[in-house]
Order: C-alpha cells, then sequence, then structure tokens
C-alpha cells in the first residue's frame, strides 16, 4: 500500500500568492502615483498658462497722456483655447476700478492664502483664477494694475479622467505581467525539486546511487539526506541478500541431513507404534524444509521483483530444462509428462525468476496429480501474448477458493495429507505479475484435473 503524508499548503502556490499579491499593492500603488502626478502636472500646465496669459495682457497694458491703455492681445487668450474648451474671463483692475472683463471674477490677491492662485465656483463651474500686479506710473504716481484671468476646470476634470482610465489600463496591464512573471518565477524556482523528484521516483528500487548533479543551494541539505537515505538502504538490502543466501544453506542443509538420520533410523525400527512416529517425525521435516525452503525462494522473489534483471530468455529451453528436472520425481508415481512447446520464442525477462516460478507450478501439478496420470507442459504465442499451461488430472480446484489460493499459505481443500507450504501460488503469481502477466486458475474442461495457465506479455 502506497503511504503519503497529509497535504499541507504548496510551497509554490504559495510563492505565487505572494508575488501576485505584491504584484497586485505595486499596481494599486502604480495607479493612484499616475493618477497623481497626472493632476499634478495637468494643474500646474494650467496655471503656467493662465499666468503667461496674464502676465501677456499686463504687459500690454501702458500709460499715456494721464491714462491706462489695454490693448488685449489675442494671443493671451487663444493659448488658453489650445488646453481645452473651457471658458475663460478674465479681469483688468486699476486700483479700485474696473477697466474690462468680468467685474465680479473674483481677484485671487484678495482671498486668503491664494498665493496667486485659486480655485471658486464662478458661474456654475470650478474656475481657476490667477492675479498678476504691475505698477505703472500715471501722472507722476505709482498705481497698480491687477490682471486676473479664469478658466474652468471641465476639460481639465475631463482629461483627468482619460488619465485615470489611462492609468488603470497601465496598472492592469502591470499587474498581468507581475502575475504572469510572478507564476513563472514560482514555478523556475520548485523546478529542481520536481526534477529531483522526478529523478526519484523513475528509479528502481535497487538503483541506491547518490544524487551527484548540481543543486540549488537551499537543497543541498534535502539531497544530503536522501544520499545518506539511499546509502543506509543499499546496506540494509545487502545485509538481507547475504542473510537469504546464509540462512538457505543454514536452514536447508540441516534439515536435509535431520530427514536422512531418520529415515535410516526408520529402517532399524520394528515396533510398529515407533515406526508411525518416525514416520510422522519425517513428514514434520518434509514440510518444514519445504516451507524454509519457499519462505526463503519467496524472499528471493520479492527482492528481484523489484528490480528485474532481464535478458534474453527462450522459454522452450526454460520450460524443457524444469520439465527434465521433474521427470525422475514424475516416474517415481508413474506419472507421464508430456510437453507441447511453440518453438523460437524469446522474451526479454528474468531467467531466474521463470524457472522459479515455473518449477513451483509443475511441482503442484505432479504433486496433486495421481499415480499414473499424466501432466502436460504446453506453450502457444498469440499477437497479444504468451501462455503457458500446465494441467494435471487431479481433483482440480474448488471454485470457492480459487481466488484465495494466491495468498500466503493458504491451501486448497484439495492439499489435505500433502506436504506443502501454500507459497508455490504467491510465488508464481508475483514472478508473472512483475512480467507484466498473469496467472489464471481453471479446471480442465474435458476430464478431472486442474489447469494453471500463465500468461506474458507478446
Amino acid at each position: 500500500m502506497s503511504m503519503r503524508p497529509a497535504r499541507t499548503t504548496s510551497l509554490r502556490r504559495m510563492m505565487a500568492v505572494q508575488l501576485v499579491s505584491a504584484a497586485a499593492v505595486l499596481a494599486t500603488v502604480l495607479i493612484f502615483l499616475f493618477q497623481s502626478f497626472s493632476r499634478q502636472i495637468a494643474e500646474e500646465s494650467q496655471d503656467n498658462v493662465l499666468l503667461a496669459s496674464a502676465t501677456s495682457i499686463l504687459e500690454s497694458i501702458s500709460a499715456r497722456d494721464g491714462a491706462l491703455s489695454v490693448d488685449i492681445p489675442y494671443a493671451a487668450l487663444s493659448m488658453l483655447g489650445s488646453i481645452s474648451d473651457d471658458r475663460v474671463f478674465y479681469r483688468v483692475d486699476f486700483g479700485q476700478e474696473t477697466l474690462t472683463g468680468y467685474g465680479d471674477l473674483p481677484r485671487a490677491t484678495d482671498l486668503p492664502n491664494a498665493s496667486g492662485f485659486t480655485t471658486v465656483e464662478y458661474k456654475g463651474a470650478d474656475t481657476r483664477i490667477v492675479s498678476a500686479t504691475r505698477n505703472l506710473s500715471v501722472d507722476g504716481q505709482s498705481r497698480s494694475v491687477i490682471v486676473s484671468v479664469g478658466q474652468t476646470q471641465e476639460g481639465l476634470a475631463e482629461r483627468l479622467r482619460e488619465l485615470f482610465w489611462t492609468a488603470i489600463l497601465i496598472g492592469a496591464g502591470f499587474f498581468a505581467f507581475s502575475a504572469g512573471l510572478a507564476l513563472w518565477a514560482s514555478s523556475r524556482v520548485f523546478r529542481p525539486l520536481s526534477a529531483l523528484a522526478t529523478s526519484v521516483s523513475r528509479r528502481g528500487p535497487n538503483d541506491l546511487r547518490p544524487f551527484l548533479k548540481p543543486a540549488p543551494e537551499e537543497m543541498l541539505p534535502l539531497v544530503a539526506a536522501l544520499n545518506g537515505f539511499t546509502e543506509r538502504l543499499s546496506r540494509s538490502l545487502s545485509r538481507s541478500e547475504d542473510f537469504i543466501t546464509e540462512a538457505a544453506h543454514r536452514v536447508r542443509t540441516p534439515l536435509a541431513t535431520v530427514r536422512t538420520q531418520a529415515e535410516v533410523l526408520f529402517r532399524r525400527i520394528e515396533r510398529d507404534e515407533n515406526r508411525h512416529a518416525m514416520r510422522e517425525m519425517i513428514r514434520a521435516v518434509d514440510e518444514s524444509s519445504r516451507a524454509a525452503g519457499q519462505l526463503l525462494d519467496q524472499a528471493m522473489v520479492t527482492l528481484r521483483t523489484d528490480a528485474l534483471d532481464r535478458s534474453d530468455v527462450d522459454l522452450a529451453e526454460c520450460l524443457r530444462d524444469v520439465v527434465e528436472r521433474f521427470r525422475a520425481v514424475a516416474d517415481l508415481r508413474d506419472i507421464d509428462l508430456r510437453m507441447d512447446l511453440e518453438p523460437e520464442i524469446h522474451i526479454r525477462a528474468d531467467p531466474i525468476l521463470i524457472q522459479n516460478a515455473v518449477t513451483n507450478l509443475l511441482d503442484n501439478a505432479i504433486k496433486y496429480a495421481p499415480m499414473e496420470t499424466e501432466v502436460s507442459v504446453s506453450m502457444h504465442r498469440d499477437d497479444k501474448r504468451i501462455a503457458i499451461t500446465i494441467s494435471d488430472q487431479g481433483r482440480g480446484f474448488d471454485e470457492d477458493s480459487e481466488a484465495d489460493l494466491f495468498a500466503r499459505f493458504v491451501r486448497g481443500a484439495a492439499s489435505s495429507g500433502t506436504v506443502g507450504s501454500g507459497l508455490g501460488l504467491t510465488i508464481a503469481n508475483e514472478v508473472f505479475t512483475a512480467h507484466g502477466g498473469a496467472v489464471e486458475l481453471t479446471n480442465n474442461l474435458e476430464g478431472p484435473g486442474a489447469c494453471v495457465i500463465a500468461y506474458l506479455p507478446a
């Protein structure tokens, strides 16, 4: 069963959210700064033009023969029209007397803290007004002339609205670009981690080489810990393999010796009850030897199926070797071993595991077949798969237990009185499954007996 830790918040998502949030804040600040600067520049431009217009009118005023001559230059007012289509007002005062213009136009110099510029509501619209003063000598006296020029701000407000939407578009474009850059950066930053995870997942269970590729500085502790773990795991697997090899020798040899001595002693015993007890002991030794051997075989199979040592295998020759090794055992029970093997079938497989699996299947067939019957081994191939069929003429499988017989130590109803461990089918199923195939249990259709079909991909 695959164990996975509980999932927490994604680091990539957290980083992307933080960067996108920062981009949103910067975009908002950019919008307000752009709007503020635009307003400031637009107002300064209007003020400069108003001041230039008032100055132009002021310079056109002259004193002649004790009277003032006011000639409003065309350029003085036309330059205001170049900014917008707003209404323009002017007023020229000589002392307390209004010489020309709008007499009710407020003068900026009369308003507190105006500093020469002011914005007031005039004729139903916000109006920006500037007042400029010049001293003229009239009849030998220095007199002040005040020129006030005003312009409504409707055009300026419209211009500022356009600039505001321009700022919105610029901010949105900046946000979209920054967000895309943030998502790309967050993905880029975690790419080495994804590459490391992919490298780990693609390795076989027995591929325990250290990871030596360059890694970002922040990932070096993780890589170092992973290399330390693989080194410890490699030592553990090596000890496990050594233990299995040693155990196979240490367990099987003493049991074989005990059985041999028990058979010798059995022939010397004369009393029936003692012979029965010795026979049961020999049977127990046989069961222990077989169980220990198959447990070690399964441990070996489990280790090898994690990392198959594939090579070119001639399946017909492999099956023929297994059958020939069992022929002497079959002859003791007068069982006829028949073969029907399609030649020239080669596959990429682990030959040791294939032989082990077929050995277990054929051993079961001979063990459960009645004396003076037949056990057949056949192999045929079609476009998709190769089928290896081993059948006997024994009792067969119980339909209710077929699905359970692949479990460890599970034996069918026909196994009563027969030495076995319940691991043969388990080992065979693991081997063929590891090679991309499967094992199917059925009963013979044309007579009594069990039929085991092992499939391999063609």
